[in-house]
């Protein structure tokens, strides 16, 4: 099925712990993603359903899968925890793609590691499903993330506060390194394993680093604005990660691990909706500094790879990771100006931005629904008094200012009112994973095992910038409720 070629077996063997996957009961496909599975390589149909159940199960080995388990580390709500390691998936192995990238194919769910910790190994169906929908929803956003290749029901139960479906789930990933990888070995003082590890890196996602007067040092900075970049596109679009520790930030630069994820529907930027966060460490607009507490942990890591002289490696490292702030500033400004139409940039669009953020969070408006109606206030200046945008905010005060300050900065731009709209509606999505939708598609699967809801709401949130008029109900912000939203780990 797949031509693997694992080049994280070239570490030392203490990277790793090499074993296979506990066999499951009765393996039972529910959702396959044939796109991903091309451009990997596979032709779907020469595999038949029950066939794919028992691969991605672990029931079966794809021929040339070397399984293991990867050790990581790492902080979780800013305590160091020196190991956690992949408790409940293997890497199966990399392959390389159709477009000549390489990626890892995991079976997340697949029963007990060294690293389990007392776990047991499994994954619940919830969690799948939701880590299947908010991976290739965020994916269909053209934010970087893991991708779901399949979704598989073991026909025994997983049991948490109650028994539960159990399932496991194939990620894809352009890899499975960990800021928390790093910090394993740092934490055992093994520079070896940290310079293999810096160099398997580079070779594998920043290349160009390798030719860098210090390689280690361009690591960083290649991090630092991978990094950068994807928290900036998280809050362009309302993304909570919910648990941003260390483990879970992925040095290659993708969204990974959806745990207690989700969309922030009314603008506040306090926004928190996992339930292990009580005091809102990963909150809405804590993402970028956490982000950054991050990359100085990183960054820690890699001191005695930079300079004999820890003071010295010190002040360079701290120069880099110091250096977040602007560029997250710079992406996330780049990203607003093109959702507020704006193909250029001026000193004064920051203000313009937080003006109309300052609208959303004082109406408590539903956040994508007042971007998307931005568009039709270009195409038709009228919306802006009469139609979705009006209706959202017109009765806000301000609002009538902030319009003529956002109409007098589009005059000096060179696109038309229809095509300034058109390039806005490609960065405002219609359609996200609403938090209500997500868990009605869930107790579907959950309670009735009715996958039509998971697999209706796969579809539309696959062309989330498309209007589409039979999907309506799956646009609209959420009904009034006086219980707030949590989500949980599902670990």
């Amino acid at each position: 099925m797949f031509n693997f070629d694992t080049t994280y077996l070239d570490l030392p063997d203490r990277c790793y712990a090499r074993l296979e996957p506990t066999p499951v009961a009765r393996p039972e496909l529910i959702a396959f993603n044939l796109d991903l599975a091309r451009e990997l390589g596979v032709d779907p149909d020469d595999w038949s359903a029950d066939a794919l159940a028992t691969m991605f199960s672990g029931n079966a080995m794809p021929a040339g899968a070397t399984p293991l388990a990867m050790a990581y580390a790492g902080h979780q709500f800013g305590s160091f925890v020196p190991q956690l390691g992949d408790g409940r998936a293997l890497l199966l192995g990399e392959v390389v793609d159709r477009a000549g990238r390489r990626r890892d194919i995991q079976l997340k769910g697949a029963g007990i590691t060294p690293f389990s910790r007392g776990g047991d190994g499994r994954a619940a169906l919830g969690p799948v499903l939701r880590e299947y929908l908010l991976s290739e929803a965020m994916h269909a956003l053209g934010i970087p993330t893991t991708r779901a290749l399949a979704a598989v029901l073991t026909g025994e139960p997983v049991m948490r506060d109650t028994a539960l479906p159990g399932a496991v789930l194939t990620r894809v990933a352009a890899s499975h390194v960990r800021v928390g990888t790093f910090q394993y070995f740092a934490a055992r003082r093994d520079t070896e394993a940290l310079q293999r590890l810096a160099d398997h890196v580079i070779a594998r996602h920043y290349p160009a680093a390798a030719r860098a007067e210090a390689p280690s040092v361009a690591l960083v900075e290649a991090v630092v604005d991978a990094q950068a970049r994807l928290v900036a596109r998280w809050l362009e679009v309302g993304f909570i990660h919910g648990v941003m520790n260390t483990d879970n930030m992925s040095v290659a630069g993708e969204t990974i691990d959806y745990g207690p994820c989700a969309f922030m529907d009314a603008y506040a930027p306090g926004t928190v909706f996992s339930s292990i966060d009580r005091r809102g460490r990963y909150a809405y607009m804590n993402q970028p500094p956490i982000a950054a507490w991050n990359l100085a942990r990183f960054a820690e890591t890699l001191l005695p790879l930079v300079d004999a002289d820890p003071e010295a490696a010190v002040a360079r490292l701290t120069e880099v990771v110091s250096g977040f702030a602007g560029r997250f500033e710079h992406h996330w400004l780049a990203g607003m100006r093109a959702k507020l139409g704006l193909g250029t940039g001026r000193a004064e669009d920051a203000a313009l931005v937080q003006g109309f953020l300052d609208l959303l969070q004082a109406a408590a408006a539903d956040y994508t629904l007042s971007f998307r109606a931005l568009c039709d206030a270009v195409e038709e200046p009228a919306a802006a008094t009469e139609g979705e945008l009006h209706r959202l905010l017109g009765d806000t005060p301000g609002y009538a200012d902030w319009l003529e300050q956002w109409r007098a900065r589009l005059d000096g731009e060179p696109r038309s009112g229809r095509g300034r709209a058109t390039a806005m509606r490609a960065v405002n999505p219609l359609f996200i994973p609403r938090n209500h939708l997500v868990e009605g598609a869930l107790a579907a699967a959950l309670e009735r095992s009715d996958f039509a809801p998971f697999e209706r709401l796969l579809t539309v949130l696959g062309r989330p910038f498309d209007a589409q008029p039979d999907a309506a109900d799956l646009a609209a912000a959420p009904p009034p409720s006086d219980t707030p939203y949590r989500t949980f780990c599902g670990t």
